[in-house]
């Protein structure tokens, strides 16, 4: 597959595919390798094809297929320093790291890989937007707000995996004891549906062709709800985008280059 597809997304796993023909990478391993191989299979594509991993944080739905994947198979994994350090903490074994500096553009293969901050409660959290073949794709989730910064960074992307996390109603209405509607809520959080839609008025710009809607909670969100407020919020300004879910417990739309 050339394109990217994301085949996990959410607070029990995140993985992202994205691949041309000289450069197939995923951002997180946060599913176990079988599973990963498995929807690496959906989209004709090989395990063994794998040449690295991006990863955004440290956060065990980001990385807890890293010890099979990153130590064993000896996947590269590229994170910056503090995430590393982090990764090491956990697993108690060292993957074969390949050291970014967060906000400083590094090429890989055919890649342009750009990684930015975003606020988030992790040591040194990420986004990142690639570009390759004139194209530029943005991929943002686990931040609690949109920063100046991370609108910079994300301004111009053909295609966009943008974070819808929850409805902060049904956070609050949720059975989650306080310190998870806290957490979820700050500013160190997640990024709510109403959050999201704005997000997007301010990214939009006429050569934006598609949006997944990303890490949405299982028990604070649903799909019809994050699409729902998002195209609302669009509306509002007569803005459309073709839009789709990021998917839990299976892949979702692949994009083609």
């Amino acid at each position: 597959m050339h394109g990217f597809c994301p085949l996990a997304s959410g607070s029990k796993g995140n993985c992202i595919f994205f691949g041309t023909p000289h450069s197939k990478i995923l951002i997180d391993a946060g599913i176990g390798p079988k599973m990963v191989e498995k929807r690496l299979e959906e989209i004709g594509v090989s395990l063994e094809q794998i040449d690295a991993i991006l990863i955004t944080h440290e956060h065990t739905d980001h990385i807890q297929g890293l010890l099979a994947l990153g130590c064993k198979m000896g996947i590269p994994v590229f994170a910056n320093r503090e995430t590393a350090k982090g990764i090491y903490t956990q697993l108690k074994e060292c993957p074969k790291f390949k050291i970014f500096s967060t906000g400083e553009s590094f090429e890989f293969g055919d890649l342009e890989i750009h990684p930015f901050s975003v606020k988030h409660d992790a040591l040194d959290p990420v986004g990142f937007t690639i570009r390759t073949g004139g194209m530029k794709v943005g991929f943002c989730a686990d931040l609690g707000f949109a920063t100046s910064l991370v609108k910079h960074a994300l301004l111009g992307c053909d295609y966009l995996y943008l974070e819808a996390n929850h409805q902060p109603s049904m956070v609050y209405a949720s059975s989650r004891p306080d310190v998870y509607k806290e957490r979820v809520l700050s500013r160190l959080g997640h990024l709510s549906n109403e959050e999201c839609g704005d997000l997007l008025i301010d990214l939009f710009h006429p050569g934006l062709k598609h949006v997944h809607l990303a890490h949405l909670s299982s028990e604070c969100n649903t799909h019809e709800v994050a699409k729902s407020v998002v195209e609302a919020k669009l509306k509002q300004k007569q803005l459309i985008v073709d839009l789709s879910i990021a998917y839990q417990d299976r892949i979702s739309k692949g994009i083609l280059f």
